[in-house]
């Protein structure tokens, strides 16, 4: 999946050291529980010999679980899941939101509404709670034992989608429909219903054209980025730089804030 997940390259993993860089199987069950135990205990192993540590990453909920901590949520019975799965495959992900917004209001309009996955969640713990999602967000968390400076990269949106368009084409170029042809065997897997792959899967089964799968992959992925911008843009204390701004003077910036 090296294509899919604009995997670093071999030259920027000799750059610098990276961390949870395909060590996992896309057979694998993982969630984001288990990436915030394993980046914590990975952290406190670097800070021993290191003072600054950097993440770079764009799902919200996994910065957020490894520098703030996760929510608590009690134990739900697994078939109130299992009969949501099925609820989405007969019904659609629209049902499935009108039952949040009327179960949850609050969540229905702060979660990523277009993601089955997320509005699942919200409604099992709904139904299997008999309270709203929302009531358990941000109760009492684990402090951190280090400090977090969060930097954001910005730019106008137009140039960003046209960037997006341009990364698809790219990756197009580099095999990208080869590689989901390997993985096609797979295609039910949680971890390939994802954008670059589902949309190539409806191609390969001719339901669409191949121009079209493309074009949605584009499409999705401008909506995806609307979305990390949107979440991102929630942290007040985020210190944001034009992308274009050197890394030098981002650096020198940075500095009074470090302490180190």
């Amino acid at each position: 999946m090296q294509i899919g997940t604009a995997a670093p390259s071999a030259e920027e993993l000799r750059a610098a050291k990276h961390h949870f860089i395909h060590h996992k199987s896309i057979k694998d069950h993982y969630n984001v529980g288990a990436f915030e135990k394993d980046a914590i205990k990975c952290l406190n192993t670097l800070f021993k010999v290191h003072d600054v540590v950097i993440m770079v990453g764009g799902s919200g909920l996994y910065v957020d679980a490894v520098t703030k901590g996760l929510d608590h949520f009690p134990k739900v019975d697994k078939s109130i899941r299992a009969s949501l799965n099925k609820d989405l495959e007969t019904k659609g992900l629209k049902y499935l939101q009108n039952l949040l917004k009327e179960r949850d209001l609050v969540s229905y309009n702060t979660i990523a509404i277009d993601n089955p996955h997320r509005v699942i969640r919200a409604l099992e713990i709904c139904i299997g709670t008999g309270k709203p999602y929302a009531s358990f967000l941000n109760k009492d968390k684990e402090n951190r034992p280090f400090k977090t400076i969060t930097v954001g990269l910005t730019a106008e949106r137009a140039l960003i989608y046209e960037r997006i368009n341009q990364r698809v084409d790219i990756m197009v170029q580099e095999g990208l429909l080869d590689e989901v042809i390997t993985l096609l065997p797979n295609k039910d897997l949680n971890a390939l219903n994802t954008v670059g792959y589902k949309e190539l899967f409806h191609y390969l089964n001719s339901e669409w054209e191949l121009d079209f799968a493309i074009s949605e992959i584009k499409k999705n992925t401008r909506r995806f980025a609307k979305r990390q911008l949107t979440w991102f843009k929630k942290n007040k204390d985020t210190l944001w730089f034009d992308y274009s701004t050197p890394s030098e003077k981002i650096i020198s910036q940075l500095l009074p804030h470090l302490n180190v």
